[in-house]
């Protein structure tokens, strides 16, 4: 499996070529060597390719990804780095998770109302914004 051209390792990879270009380009691949002008790749590069999609299927970021593979030091375990960039990416999905509740919430119970027409509507949320919008007491000197 050396020696394989950028068409293989892309059927191989189950991605396009464009995206093995692109991940060069990023910096998460090794620019290939060359034979005859074309881009040789061999086994090394499948497998950096199916780590790179794993951390992409985690919903790491191309700059979260080239973190992994090369923002620590040699001497980080791969399953430090893991860790450490899934401590910040569980945040981020937890936040994301709870904005999609509240959506969800919304879109499943909002707008139960009786009005006919779109005015009445406005009306009714400028009133409940009113009554909630209490002006501030003043301090008496």
């Amino acid at each position: 499996m050396s020696d394989m051209s950028i068409g293989a390792l892309a059927r191989i990879a189950g991605l396009a070529s464009s995206a093995i270009r692109y991940y060069e380009s990023q910096g998460l691949l090794p620019k290939p060597g060359r034979r005859a002008g074309q881009r040789r790749y061999g086994a090394q590069d499948l497998g950096r390719l199916k780590i790179i999609q794993l951390a992409r299927s985690a919903g790491f970021t191309v700059r979260e990804t080239r973190t992994f593979l090369s923002g620590f030091s040699s001497t980080v375990p791969p399953a430090a780095r893991w860790h450490a960039l899934a401590e910040r990416k569980l945040a981020e999905i937890n936040t994301q998770m709870e904005r999609c509740t509240r959506m969800k919430e919304l879109l499943e119970s909002s707008f139960h109302c009786g009005c006919t027409a779109l005015t009445d509507c406005e009306r009714a949320f400028l009133a409940d914004c009113n009554s909630d919008a209490r002006p501030a007491r003043r301090r008496q000197r």
